[in-house]
C-alpha cells in the first residue's frame, strides 16, 4: 500500500515509516499540512495517518482538504489526545479510522488490514454498481427532453449542498433513480444511500424500520436493532412515497429534521445522526396538509429545494428510445439470437398512449411483449391489449385488416399459449414443418411462409 504519514514530531514519523516499510508498504511523510498535498500530489496515495494537532494547525481542518484531492483516500486519525467527540468527529469530517496514541505494530497491522478490505469492497461496489446500469435499463439519465434536462440540473445543483430535497411526480416516474443520482453527486457519495419505503409497514414497523429499536420494544423484538437513520450516517437516506407516513411519525420525523436527534423505540438514551434527508411523493401535499393529512411544518422542512419530475407523457422524445433500450436489455436476458425491432405501427401505437405508469410501465410493457412474441419484429399486437386498444391497434374480426395480418396474428397467439410446437400445430389443423417455418419467417420479420 502507498501509505502518507502526516506528523510534526519527527520521532513519530521515523517510527511509523518503519512499522509501515515492514509491513510491505511504501511510506511518503510530512509535517505540515502543506507539505501533506504537496506529498499528495506526488502520485496515487491509498492510506494516510494524520496527526489530530500539526503544530498551530489541525489534523481535523486538513482532513477534508486532503479528500478534496484523493476521494478514495482512506485516512486515519491518531492523537494522544483521544475523545469521543474528536472521533466523531473525525468520522463526520470523512476519516476512516481513529487511533489513539501509544498504539503498537499489532494496530497498525489491524488499520493496514482494515484499509485493505475497504478497498476491495469498494472496487466491487464499483463494479457492482456498472452491473446494475446494465442490469437495470431504466436507471439512466440520458434524455433529449427539456423538461428532464432542468429536472436533473436542478438536482445536479442540489447535490452541493445538504439541503432536503423533495422529489414530485407520478408514480414509475423515477424518483428513485434521481435520488440515487443526486446521491452519487454529492460530497456524501462515499457514505451510505438507504431507502425507506414508507407506504410498505405499518406505523410501528415503520417508526422502528427508522429509528430502531430496544429489546422488548414491542413483541417480538428480540434484540436491540438499529433503524435506517443510523444505517445512513455520512449519507443520505431516501424517504419514498412520504405522504403515506402517519401524524405521530411525521411529529418524530420533524424532530429529526430540526434537531438531528431521535431515540429508538423503547429507550429513552437520545442519539444523534448526520443524514440528508432525500422525499418522494406523487401525492398532491398542499391538499393533504389542507386536509389535515400532513403537517405543513413538516412539508416546510421537506420542501427546501423542490424537483418536479415530468410523466412519460410530458417527454415523449425519450419515450422510443426507452422503449428500444428495455428492447435490447430483455432480449438479451432471454438470450434471443438478434434483437427485435419495432414496427412503425408499434412506435406510433407507444406514442400515442398515455402511459398512467410512465416508464415503469414501458418497461412491464416491453417485457411482456419479449416473452410472447416470438418474431423479429415487435407488433402492436404483441403488447397489452389496453395498450393496442388506446391507440387503436388491434387486430380484430372484421376489422380493417388483411388477411395476412389476421393469420399472422392468430397463428403467434395459438404458438404462444400452446405448450408445444406440436400442439399449437393441431390447434391450428397445419404440420408440425409448416408451423415451424411459418415462426422462422416470423422471427426473421418476414410475413407469410415464404
Amino acid at each position: 500500500m502507498r501509505v502518507l504519514v502526516v506528523d510534526d514530531e519527527r520521532n513519530i514519523r521515523h517510527t511509523l515509516r518503519v512499522c509501515l516499510e515492514g509491513f510491505g508498504c511504501e511510506v511518503r511523510e510530512a509535517a505540515t499540512p502543506e507539505a501533506a498535498l504537496a506529498a499528495l500530489a506526488q502520485g496515487p496515495t491509498d492510506l494516510a495517518f494524520v496527526d489530530l494537532r500539526l503544530g498551530t494547525s489541525s489534523g481535523l481542518d486538513l482532513l477534508p482538504r486532503l479528500l478534496a484531492e484523493s476521494p478514495n483516500l482512506d485516512v486515519v486519525l491518531i492523537t494522544a489526545y483521544a475523545t469521543f467527540d474528536t472521533a466523531v468527529e473525525a468520522v463526520r469530517r470523512g476519516a476512516r479510522d481513529y487511533l489513539p496514541k501509544p498504539f503498537t505494530p499489532a494496530q497498525i497491522r489491524h488499520v493496514l488490514d482494515r484499509s485493505r478490505e475497504h478497498r476491495a469492497l469498494s472496487s466491487q461496489l464499483e463494479s457492482l454498481e456498472g452491473q446494475l446500469a446494465q442490469a437495470v435499463p431504466e436507471a439512466t439519465l440520458e434524455t433529449t427532453s427539456p423538461v428532464m434536462h432542468a429536472a436533473i440540473g436542478l438536482v445536479s445543483r442540489a447535490a452541493t449542498s445538504d439541503a432536503a430535497v423533495l422529489l414530485r411526480g407520478e408514480s414509475g416516474t423515477g424518483k428513485g433513480v434521481l435520488a440515487r443520482a443526486l446521491h452519487s453527486m454529492s460530497a456524501r457519495r462515499r457514505r451510505p444511500f438507504v431507502t425507506v419505503n414508507c407506504p410498505t409497514l405499518s406505523e410501528q414497523l415503520l417508526a422502528s424500520e427508522l429509528f430502531g429499536h430496544v429489546r422488548g420494544a414491542f413483541t417480538g423484538a428480540v434484540k436491540d436493532q438499529p433503524g435506517r437513520v443510523e444505517q445512513a450516517e455520512g449519507g443520505t437516506l431516501f424517504l419514498d412515497e412520504i405522504a403515506e407516513m402517519s401524524p405521530a411519525l411525521q411529529a418524530q420525523l420533524l424532530r429529526f429534521l430540526q434537531e438531528k436527534q431521535f431515540e429508538r423505540l423503547g429507550e429513552g438514551r437520545t442519539r444523534k445522526a448526520d443524514v440528508r434527508v432525500v422525499a418522494a411523493t406523487n401525492r398532491d401535499l398542499e391538499k393533504d396538509v389542507a386536509e389535515g393529512r400532513f403537517r405543513e411544518d413538516l412539508l416546510y422542512r421537506l420542501n427546501v429545494i423542490e424537483v418536479k419530475l415530468p410523466s412519460l407523457r410530458e417527454r415523449p422524445e425519450d419515450l422510443l428510445p426507452l422503449a428500444r433500450r428495455f428492447v435490447a436489455f430483455f432480449a438479451k436476458a432471454a438470450q434471443r439470437p438478434t434483437t427485435p425491432e419495432l414496427s412503425p405501427a408499434t412506435e406510433k401505437m407507444l406514442l400515442a398512449y398515455p402511459w398512467p405508469g410512465n416508464v415503469r410501465e414501458l418497461r412491464n410493457a416491453v417485457e411482456r411483449a419479449l416473452i410472447v412474441w416470438p418474431a423479429g419484429v415487435l407488433e402492436p399486437q404483441a403488447f397489452p391489449e389496453r395498450i393496442a386498444a388506446a391507440a387503436g391497434s388491434v387486430v380484430t374480426l372484421g376489422g380493417p385488416h388483411t388477411l395476412e395480418e389476421v393469420e399472422r396474428e392468430h397463428t403467434l397467439r395459438v404458438m404462444t399459449s400452446a405448450p408445444t410446437l406440436d400442439e399449437a400445430a393441431k390447434v391450428l389443423g397445419i404440420d408440425a414443418s409448416t408451423l415451424w417455418r411459418k415462426r422462422k419467417k416470423y422471427e426473421s420479420g418476414g410475413k407469410g411462409e415464404g
